[in-house]
């Protein structure tokens, strides 16, 4: 999981992996029979600290619109200081849990589906037409917004915006786009 988080999962490999561990370079094969079975694996615990922020950041919002502001603002946190994880846990093409019998560990799915529905029955409770679409088109802008700021291309682009960063990774600025995407798939907080 340090390798991913420090370097990325495509730069890691089995034997890399194993000399980081201090086995043997084919030890990890008894284990994950593939690289995509072990990434699938670290994506697994991601998914999982991922979910235990969720279940924090939600704890003080009185609303299902504020409890989806502060599940976007949580992954946005998480994409900023787990960047290689971030990145890992959400390229399917990577992942590989298919191939795990059933006495395995979880699915990875297992682990994914249960946070978008979650989301889903959040927007449900906000807007009834529709509420899968909805949770998809909204998690799509707000993983857009997590890489976008994670690589500095907002935070560029919104140069022109008051700084008003009190945490100095783009507390207000970051904000105010996620209230816009909340209120593009959502519609505007009611008066």
């Amino acid at each position: 999981m340090e390798l991913v988080t420090s370097r990325g999962a495509s730069q890691v490999g089995l034997r890399e992996i194993a000399r980081a561990a201090g086995v043997s370079h084919g030890a990890p094969r008894r284990y994950f029979p593939t690289h995509h079975a072990l990434l699938s694996a670290i994506a697994h615990r991601g998914f999982a600290d991922l979910r235990s922020r969720f279940a924090a950041a939600t704890r003080e919002a009185d609303s299902p619109r504020g409890q989806l502001h502060a599940l976007a603002r949580a992954y946005v946190r998480y994409a900023q200081e787990c960047r290689g994880m971030f990145e890992l846990m959400f390229r399917h093409d990577l992942l590989d849990s298919t191939g795990q019998a059933a006495g395995d560990a979880p699915r990875l799915r297992e682990s994914t589906l249960p946070l978008f529905e979650h989301i889903v029955g959040l927007v449900g409770q906000v807007r009834a037409e529709d509420p899968a679409v909805t949770a998809a088109a909204l998690w799509a802008n707000v993983h857009g917004i997590a890489q976008l700021w994670t690589w500095g291309s907002l935070p560029l682009a919104l140069t022109t915006a008051p700084p008003d960063d009190d945490d100095g990774r783009g507390g207000g600025r970051l904000d105010r786009l996620l209230s816009a995407a909340l209120n593009a798939h959502l519609g505007p907080v009611p008066s």
